[in-house]
């Protein structure tokens, strides 16, 4: 009955009776009819009486429990003094080993003060030792320096010295090519006044064509400043074969209107001297084609010579107009370079042309020479024969000197007998030696 109260007394069984009051009372609130409830009733004492077979257990539980508690703590207890015993001795053990300790620690100190006092003395005697090595060592090595740097020092006064005298023949050699340059300045003033001048600058343009034509061409080829039967002077003439015939080649160009076009400033600038250069070089090319393109007298074409190779690739880069206006009127525009490879094929056609003016000359040379050697042949063959009957006299002669040498060494040895008979040569000529050289 008390464990009963007790029960009764724990909020938490209140709070699941009062969970199972409320349960039970749902139940019976739920069920609309009797048996129901009845059912229900009988359900619920049921789970109560359950219930408080619970509670009793729970009850001999806790006192169990309590029991369990109590030998625990005397358990505790028991452990609580083997711990302070095993402690006290634990102390005990510790005391003793730290006296030993101690002990051999004071002996070990002063072994190891002993040790290092020994040690740190005869560290300090070699450290004095090393120091005075590396004192003369030093002393050495200083005084070689100071040898080198004075052998050093003297080497670079030479070379100093040296270098200041090739500095001062640099500077000559620097002073003669400024004077070369102001006067290849001069030089190049003196042409600029000579190209702006027109008549300078033809005379200019022919001194170039006259040094690329006596380059290429043999004298007697060409002719300069040749006058034409319409009163007009070329500036050289090449006497070519017809076809074509002689062709002229002018060394005038106007290069005021190409200055002009490339000093030109503006865009307007620009296109009046281009107007200006393609009017200029069109007239040029006209006057060339009345000029010097004469029928029955010169070739059917000239050639107009530009004495700069920049002028001529700006007309064959930018205005091929005036290009194909010049061919159509037949005046071919040619540069430096390209004047001298025309000159080569000119002077080959003019070599052929010689050659076949000499070709009869050249048959007639060709008979002489087959005559000559004809005769050569017939002289040959008298001059074998001749040998011929030389190299028999020669094998007679030999043939006679060896029967004499032989008569010579029998009489040396008092041999008289008769000699015996030798095979006689053949030929006329050996059978005269023999009997010569018998009867002596």
């Amino acid at each position: 009955m008390t464990d009963l109260n007790t029960l009764l007394q724990n909020p938490t069984v209140l709070t699941g009776l009062g969970l199972v009051a409320l349960f039970v009372l749902a139940l019976i609130l739920r069920s609309g009819a009797q048996k129901r409830a009845e059912r229900t009733e009988a359900l619920i004492v049921q789970h109560m009486g359950q219930m408080a077979q619970r509670v009793e257990a729970l009850s001999a539980g806790q006192a169990q429990l309590d029991g369990g508690l109590r030998a625990q703590a005397q358990t505790q207890g028991q452990i609580a003094t083997l711990m302070e015993q095993r402690l006290g001795e634990v102390q005990v053990n510790l005391h003793e080993n730290l006296a030993k300790v101690q002990r051999g620690t004071g002996e070990n100190l002063a072994m190891m003060q002993q040790k290092m006092s020994d040690t740190m003395a005869a560290q300090q005697l070699q450290m004095q030792e090393n120091l005075a090595n590396m004192q003369l060592r030093t002393n050495h090595a200083l005084t070689d320096l100071q040898e080198k740097l004075n052998t050093s020092l003297m080497g670079n006064a030479k070379q100093t010295a040296t270098s200041l005298t090739q500095l001062q023949e640099r500077l000559a050699t620097i002073d003669k090519a400024q004077e070369n340059i102001t006067k290849l300045s001069g030089d190049v003033l003196s042409l600029q006044d000579i190209l702006s001048n027109k008549q300078t600058r033809g005379a200019f343009g022919e001194i170039q064509l006259n040094d690329i034509v006596g380059k290429a061409l043999p004298r007697d080829s060409y002719a300069l400043q040749h006058t034409l039967s319409n009163g007009k002077r070329a500036d050289c003439l090449i006497h070519l074969p017809n076809p074509p015939g002689p062709i002229v080649i002018d060394s005038k160009f106007p290069l005021e209107a190409y200055e002009a076009m490339l000093a030109s400033q503006t865009e307007a600038e620009l296109k009046a001297g281009i107007q200006l250069f393609k009017t200029s070089v069109r007239k040029h090319i006209k006057d060339i084609a009345e000029r010097y393109v004469i029928e029955g007298e010169t070739a059917d074409g000239a050639l107009m010579f530009l004495p700069s190779e920049a002028i001529y690739a700006e007309l064959h880069s930018k205005f091929p107009d005036l290009v194909r206006e010049g061919f159509e009127k037949r005046v071919w525009i040619v540069s430096p370079t390209t004047c001298m490879a025309t000159l080569n094929t000119m002077r080959a056609i003019l070599k052929d042309a010689r050659m076949r003016e000499q070709a009869g000359e050249i048959r007639k040379a060709l008979r002489n020479l087959h005559r000559d050697v004809e005769i050569v042949g017939e002289r040959a063959g008298k001059l074998e024969t001749h040998l011929r009957q030389a190299g028999d006299d020669v094998a007679g002669i030999l043939t006679a000197a060896t029967r004499a040498n032989k008569r010579a060494h029998k009489l040396d040895n008092f041999d008289f007998e008769e000699l015996a008979p030798e095979p006689e040569p053949t030929g006329p000529e050996v059978q005269r030696d023999l009997l010569e050289a018998d009867k002596s």
